[in-house]
């Protein structure tokens, strides 16, 4: 139980700090690309939802109900690029991993089953062997 308690710690604190990767790469080239076809920043994408949204200098909204869609894309790309990444440089190298080593456990089995059968039939060649030495009856196998 120790042993996977220290995994998912290990995950958690490489998962954080993954997260920032994630998130600089999202902002440095996701959002840049996305920016060339209007602002260079999506946080800045919304929409009003009553009314014209109004600002004041500060950059508070004073009338209107603005909708931020644009964090929410930013999130969602974010979250597709963290998934992504970890599915292809996590799950599925280590899906391979495990399918390797079950078709050689089911080899090593199947090798197993194949020497106990071989020794099996060689311990009755041998009981055979002494039996006719002696003069006995033959083996009374079913």
């Amino acid at each position: 139980m120790r042993g996977n308690v220290i995994d998912l710690a290990v995950a958690v604190v490489i998962g954080a700090a993954f997260t920032n990767v994630v998130n600089s790469v999202v902002k440095g080239i996701i959002n840049p690309l996305v920016g060339a076809f209007g602002t260079k920043d999506l946080n800045k994408y919304s929409s009003c939802l009553k009314a014209p949204c109004e600002t004041n200098a500060a950059g508070e909204v004073v009338t209107g109900i603005p909708i931020m869609w644009g964090t929410v894309l930013s999130a969602v790309l974010t979250f597709v690029i963290t998934a992504a990444v970890v599915y292809f440089l996590m799950v599925m190298p280590m899906a391979k991993y495990l399918a390797r080593r079950a078709r050689h456990q089911a080899a090593k089995e199947q090798v197993q089953e194949v020497m106990e059968v071989s020794e099996l039939e060689v311990l009755k060649e041998i009981r055979d062997a002494l039996v006719a030495q002696r003069g006995g009856p033959g083996p009374t196998t079913p």
